[in-house]
């Protein structure tokens, strides 16, 4: 097996574990970024109305979409980021430094590594993330869409590849920003545990996995939570007048939203997303590090 399948199923064992604990923090989100100012006094609101109105498997709706999708995604996180990082780790060692330190990358290749790693997401992302929030924010007693694939099929046979990939140019600066931060945060992390101890990367613990990758997440929506609730917006928009389309553009978007509901509504359902974070990027950190360590053993 070649390095790049191992970085690629070892990521997708990652993204899996990421939707499983994510998911549902991920619909208390989206519906607390989407709804109009007032529909929820705050994330217990929400979380209790969709718990009474639609039971707790509603906390799962639209899961089939990122399991597969958020599986391929960060399959392609980690495949382009261990590839760059490799390209980085030659280039280093091509430019004289010693061959453990040629591996240490700084500051400006994690940062780029990550933005590339991000970019490359965003091709699979952007669509996978929307027809998911279609789904999550629609009505649960008459839905538009009988499930993902019902939606593609119906968005792709009246919109075309446009409407699919709808919010995409948001979705690109998020994943470019807020990728190159996490994986700088989470490598450096990484980083300073192996020179503290001594020791080499597959020697890192799981606990240490779980928590460098709790804060690489932190980081990562610390930099990207308004332009998230942008992308949420674009994304549950309508996609034409004719069907109710508010923002003609990311631009017009963000000057709407701030005029007519302020600086706060940039981080309306901040809370769940906080909460969930820890948890969720912990397990996709864990997630890759474990599988890649198998891999590799073998």
């Amino acid at each position: 097996m070649s390095q790049t399948i191992k970085d690629l199923t070892a990521g997708t064992t990652g993204g899996i574990a990421q939707v499983f604990v994510g998911q549902p923090f991920d619909i208390v989100k989206v519906r607390m970024q989407t709804s109009a100012k007032g529909t929820y006094s705050g994330m217990l609101d929400c979380a209790g109305g969709i718990l009474r109105n639609e039971g707790p498997l509603a906390f799962y709706k639209g899961t089939l979409t990122p399991l597969l999708g958020i599986g391929a995604c960060v399959s392609i996180q980690f495949g382009v980021l261990e590839y760059t990082k490799r390209y980085f780790t030659a280039q280093n060692a091509r430019g004289g430094q010693e061959a453990s330190q040629s591996a240490l990358l700084s500051t400006p290749q994690l940062l780029l590594a990550g933005s590339l790693a991000g970019l490359g997401n965003g091709f699979v992302s952007g669509p996978v993330e929307h027809i998911r929030i279609r789904l999550q924010t629609q009505s649960n007693t008459n839905p538009v869409y009988r499930g993902p694939l019902d939606a593609i099929k119906k968005i792709a046979s009246k919109y075309g590849i446009r409407g699919i990939y709808k919010g995409q140019n948001v979705t690109f600066l998020r994943e470019a920003t807020g990728y190159g931060v996490y994986f700088w945060a989470y490598e450096k992390l990484v980083q300073r545990e192996m020179a503290q101890k001594g020791i080499r990367r597959e020697q890192i613990s799981p606990g240490s996995a779980i928590l460098y990758g709790a804060a690489a997440g932190y980081a990562l929506w610390a930099v990207i939570y308004p332009i998230d609730m942008v992308k949420s917006r674009m994304q549950t928009d309508g996609f034409s007048p004719s069907d109710g389309q508010k923002y003609w553009s990311t631009l017009h978007c963000v000057r709407t939203v701030w005029k007519t509901e302020g600086i706060s509504a940039f981080t309306r359902g901040l809370g769940p997303t906080l909460i969930r974070s820890p948890f969720a990027n912990g397990a996709t950190f864990l997630g890759f590090e474990m599988a890649n360590r198998l891999l590799n053993s073998a």
